[in-house]
């Protein structure tokens, strides 16, 4: 990463009502991975109506247990993102976790992601913001969707280019997540883009003991769903084999089930725009 040449880019969503997919795999595992991911994505949104960007974790700071595997770390993670930025002319994003990376991150990505479990960090959301970038929160399994009103409005105190918000379920008892739809409209009545986060909706926190589980035969419908209700961006993970990925892979859709995917997708989102 060159500190001294900060990323300009103004990344906006498209004024053309195309999907906004922001997709890769989970964590970042090697040069190699990321471009074939990467590829193929951008092959595949170039024949769809899609804009993409690229998302993938420098660090997975949230995992189960202490033995995970957690990514290539914030300075290696983010030059490999700026070289599939450069390489595939994509815009990219990743999440951080602690208030001092916002500004090297912000150097390299054109949206900065905020967990779920972070959303209500005051000093997070600031330093995102102050970057100048857009910045996208997913909503705390813990907090109601009308709660991300305090979030868009300290995100806007601090100078948010642009603010997303993304749902991914909410807690139901233990180990199990839920959606209420009603969220996405809920919160696209807060005057943002909503995104729907269709891999980590169907995740179940220790579901396999010491990590976390899921149930990817569910993306689809949930995904279906979400854009028969309206949103602006789909968020999902994805994985040459998600059996063999580090983090997060029985939630993660196969890439090369990808295309047939998103074309379902879109069709139920005309139909539902129509």
């Amino acid at each position: 990463m060159n500190a001294s040449a900060p990323n300009s880019s103004t990344f906006a969503l498209n004024s053309e009502g195309r999907l906004l997919l922001i997709a890769g795999p989970c964590v970042l595992e090697s040069r190699e991975l990321s471009f074939q991911i990467a590829e193929h994505l951008c092959d595949l949104t170039q024949r769809l109506p899609i804009q993409l960007v690229f998302k993938a974790s420098f660090d997975k700071a949230n995992r189960t247990s202490i033995h995970s595997y957690r990514g290539l770390g914030l300075e290696e993670g983010l030059k490999l993102l700026e070289a599939v930025r450069s390489k595939f002319q994509v815009p990219v994003t990743t999440d951080l976790h602690e208030s001092y990376q916002a500004a090297p991150v912000g150097q390299v990505c054109d949206i900065l992601q905020i967990p779920a479990f972070l959303a209500r960090q005051t000093d997070l959301l600031v330093a995102a913001a102050q970057t100048g970038k857009s910045v996208n929160v997913k909503k705390g399994q813990f907090m109601a969707p009308w709660d991300m009103k305090h979030v868009v409005e300290k995100l806007k105190e601090a100078g948010a280019r642009e603010t997303f918000l993304t749902e991914r379920g909410t807690f139901f008892g233990y180990g199990r997540l839920v959606n209420d739809m009603r969220s996405l409209i809920e919160m696209r009545s807060l005057g943002v883009p909503v995104v729907f986060d269709a891999t980590h909706s169907v995740q179940e926190p220790g579901g396999l003991g010491s990590q976390t589980g899921g149930n990817r035969a569910m993306v689809f419908p949930l995904a279906k769903a979400a854009a028969a209700v309206g949103i602006d961006g789909l968020f999902l993970e994805t994985h040459p084999d998600p059996d063999k990925s580090p983090s997060d892979g029985p939630n993660m859709v196969p890439l090369a089930e990808l295309e047939n995917f998103l074309q379902r997708i879109l069709a139920v989102r005309a139909a539902a725009q129509g």
